[in-house]
């Protein structure tokens, strides 16, 4: 039996149910929550008050995987190539502070491996990169309407005509990092 290496990621870039569903594809990958890190105001927060922006925190997904499967800059290089890491406080139609970029470093080895690959991604775009690399603060889970929404919901409008661009950009960009099933 192999022994397994895990360890977390957190991260957003927009809605968490499209970064939730890009990571439910990589191998490596296992358990994904989507939730809120990075607030100023004290205390759990509500979706409705993330949708605000006045809290200060940002929709993320905390990722468990295997690092004998995938390494953490796989995955980075994996989130800075599924959404636009050059537009602050915006992702498509999903516009304020909740929905920036942001890498939440769980530790200082996690915070130069991002900072490596902001750095080594950034001649791929032309615009400058502002995606925020922070350390890890309280992580709040999200609601349990929002846990595996993709999955849940592939015929909703968001997941057809959002979600889906992603996973065929993860398939064409990424094939040898993706899950051995049909997505």
């Amino acid at each position: 039996m192999e022994n397994k290496k895990l360890e977390q990621l957190t991260v957003g870039c927009g809605c968490f149910w499209c970064i939730e569903a890009v990571y439910d594809h990589v191998k490596g990958v296992g358990k994904i929550v989507s939730g809120y890190s990075g607030g100023t105001v004290p205390g759990r927060p509500t979706y409705r008050e993330i949708c605000s922006g006045l809290t200060g925190h940002a929709e993320v997904v905390q990722v468990t995987f295997d690092a004998n499967v995938i390494s953490y800059k796989d995955l980075l290089i994996i989130f800075m190539t599924s959404h636009d890491p050059t537009t602050l406080n915006r992702q498509g139609a999903d516009v304020g502070s909740q929905y920036r970029s942001v890498i939440f470093c769980h530790n200082d080895a996690q915070k130069e491996i991002a900072e490596v690959v902001v750095k080594e991604i950034a001649p791929y775009f032309e615009n400058p990169i502002v995606t925020e690399v922070s350390e890890l603060g309280e992580f709040f889970e999200a609601e349990a309407e929002h846990q595996n929404f993709y999955n849940n919901n592939k015929r909703q409008g968001y997941c057809t005509y959002v979600i889906e661009p992603k996973l065929t950009n993860l398939r064409k960009l990424h094939a040898d990092k993706l899950k051995n099933r049909v997505a």
